[in-house]
């Protein structure tokens, strides 16, 4: 069992990693090894104490340098659930189970708006995880919605195994290209009774379905940690970063406003050594 596990690699994360790592405990932190994609877009940033004007690729230049010196390793497999238990937590990535002692949510603020019907019909037809649940979808119909390149590899899988994939990208020249696939529009909702049964295309299309895969890269705080108290799409906590369960911390973006790598930063720094100090405490 882990001391701790990180979920997200942006500056939060990597501040958290960090002082973790100085402290000697034993940590797993998930998330992309190419760290912060708002960070790496940032054209200029002016507050970051010492580094004058610095862009953001820069930056992320500097964290990765950081993070080297460090001897830290990110594992690029993406969290889909985690489950609370008496005296630790059960986080479930790309159908492995990891068992840890305290968590760090760092995963930033999800922008994009669950569907329509995504949240109700969770376990029943819609899943956030190819390689967990793909095997269920043998020689039937889904769809999937893709919101990065890096998932590619998982609609491929998929591909393998369905009969007919339904294709919805978030993003421009997705590259997947099966006899199997057909690209189509945006999504609106995801409709069904006991079990998924088709998706709404925007412009009022049905499409009958098996089940819904949805690829992208948060998923939203409530649905990843049930039970955990939110205020719309950020994560409640205190001044030690604490959240309403015990061993989960939260830092960054994902606890609100304002959106600044400097809060981030500071915020991991105090998430970890309250993580530290709930490590000692309940020895």
């Amino acid at each position: 069992m882990y001391d701790a596990v990180i979920i997200g690699t942006g500056p939060a994360g990597l501040s958290t990693a960090i002082n973790l790592k100085l402290y000697q405990k034993s940590f797993v932190w998930f998330g992309a090894k190419n760290y912060s994609d708002k960070v790496e877009k940032s054209e200029k940033i002016a507050n970051y104490p010492g580094l004058g004007l610095i862009s953001g690729a820069d930056l992320n230049a500097r964290f990765d340098a950081h993070m080297k010196e460090m001897e830290l390793e990110i594992t690029d497999k993406k969290v889909t659930n985690v489950m609370p238990m008496d005296d630790r937590l059960m986080v479930l990535a790309d159908n492995e189970v990891y068992e840890t002692k305290t968590l760090l949510l760092a995963t930033g603020v999800m922008t994009a708006k669950s569907y329509e019907g995504e949240e109700e019909l969770l376990g029943r037809g819609v899943s956030y995880c190819a390689t967990c649940d793909g095997f269920l979808y043998k020689g039937k119909t889904i769809a999937v919605f893709c919101g990065a390149e890096r998932y590619e590899r998982e609609v491929d899988y998929l591909a393998d195994l369905a009969e007919k994939v339904y294709l919805s990208a978030g993003y421009r020249d997705c590259r997947v290209d099966r006899p199997n696939v057909e690209k189509i529009g945006p999504i609106k909702g995801i409709k069904g009774g006991m079990k998924v049964e088709e998706i709404e295309l925007h412009q009022g299309e049905t499409i009958p379905v098996d089940g819904v895969f949805i690829l992208r890269n948060a998923v939203a705080p409530g649905t990843l940690v049930p039970g955990l108290a939110t205020e719309g799409p950020h994560i409640t906590v205190d001044r030690m970063q604490k959240t309403n369960i015990p061993g989960v911390f939260a830092a960054g973006d994902c606890t609100g406003r304002p959106y600044q790598i400097t809060k981030a930063v500071g915020e991991g720094n105090v998430a970890a050594h309250a993580m530290i100090e709930y490590l000692a405490e309940t020895k």
